[in-house]
């Protein structure tokens, strides 16, 4: 290499002396004396917290208003167990029908045609803009607004009239109502949930060969979950408790609906709640521990912490060392 091609600094890196190790201290460090950081006042809150907590169990237990024997006559009883599970029904058929009908809303919110997508639109606009219990009460007065049914050319022509004398089953229509609501709400999720994933995931799968109907349920919606899952679970929930306002049907033969009937029998409301809130507990209880294993399952992979690769974190800035291969191709 001639004098002009050499690189400036190497004459001067050439000429550094090499560091001469045993001139390098030994001595190992003064340990570091670490001292608990006090709370002083978190732990008086919490005692705070924790001695109203028994004041208010201590008064509920020797409450007379709350009538515990009336309580535990009635927390079993065949009418409010079989409420329990009409109430269960109502749920799973409501969301099972509002998750199908919303996942075919998302796809039409998605849709380049602009006539579904202003279908989708209006649809979710009308549903999640008033209130379930208006619309409930509409479903319940379904058989009064179309008596008849006309066949034909509005304003111009009728080809044929039908009169519609069937009265659909008060349980049919709650789980109409219910599911038409949700179905709003899902298709949010979904999109929601869709929209979350890379676009370049659909390309890639696309490059590859893959169909739509493989792209969607290989690649496109096991990622989408874990975005769909958590506010679906909360939906289930909150389906679980909406039930007791089919009331507005009027259909009284869910828990809170049998329970206010019972109530009103012996005139005792207070312990009823008592019992329809236990049972509505146990129910949500269930939920959120499937909701967790459910959320579990499909977080597999998705953790977030950084690894550390030949005992040298790697984080947004590169490798905090040098000569360590992280791997990967090139």
């Amino acid at each position: 290499m001639s004098e002009s091609q050499r690189p400036e600094g190497a004459d001067a890196a050439a000429s550094t002396p090499p560091v001469d190790t045993a001139t390098v201290s030994t001595a190992r460090a003064e340990t570091i004396r670490a001292v608990r950081l006090r709370h002083p006042w978190r732990n008086t809150v919490a005692v705070v917290l924790i001695l109203l907590v028994v004041l208010f169990v201590l008064d509920a237990a020797q409450r007379q208003a709350f009538q515990w024997d009336i309580v535990g006559k009635y927390l079993f009883d065949t009418r409010v167990t079989q409420a329990a599970f009409i109430t269960l029904a109502l749920t799973v058929l409501a969301m099972l029908f509002g998750i199908i009908l919303g996942l075919i809303l998302a796809v039409m919110r998605l849709s380049p045609n602009p006539v579904l997508k202003w279908i989708a639109w209006a649809f979710l606009w009308v549903f999640r803009g008033t209130p379930v219990y208006v619309q409930l009460v509409f479903w319940g007065l379904v058989t009064l607004i179309y008596k008849t049914v006309y066949l034909g050319i509005p304003f111009v022509h009728t080809w044929a009239e039908f009169t519609i004398t069937w009265t659909p089953p008060l349980f049919l229509l709650a789980v109409v109502g219910l599911a038409l609501n949700e179905s709003a709400y899902m298709a949010e999720i979904v999109r929601a949930g869709l929209l979350s994933v890379d676009p370049g995931q659909e390309e890639a799968c696309t490059a590859l060969g893959m169909s739509w109907g493989q792209t969607m349920t290989r690649v496109v919606v096991p990622q989408a979950m874990r975005v769909i899952i958590p506010p679906t679970g909360n939906e289930v929930i909150s389906m679980l408790k909406t039930t007791s306002l089919v009331v507005a049907i009027p259909y009284s033969m869910d828990l809170f609906g049998r329970t206010s009937d019972i109530s009103a029998t012996i005139f005792a409301p207070i312990p009823l709640l008592i019992v329809a809130s236990i049972w509505y507990l146990f129910f949500t209880s269930v939920l959120m521990a499937g909701q967790y294993f459910v959320e579990k399952r499909f977080a597999r992979g998705s953790d977030r912490s950084r690894p550390a690769v030949g005992g040298v974190v790697v984080g947004a800035e590169g490798v905090a060392g040098v000569g360590i291969d992280v791997g990967g191709k090139g």
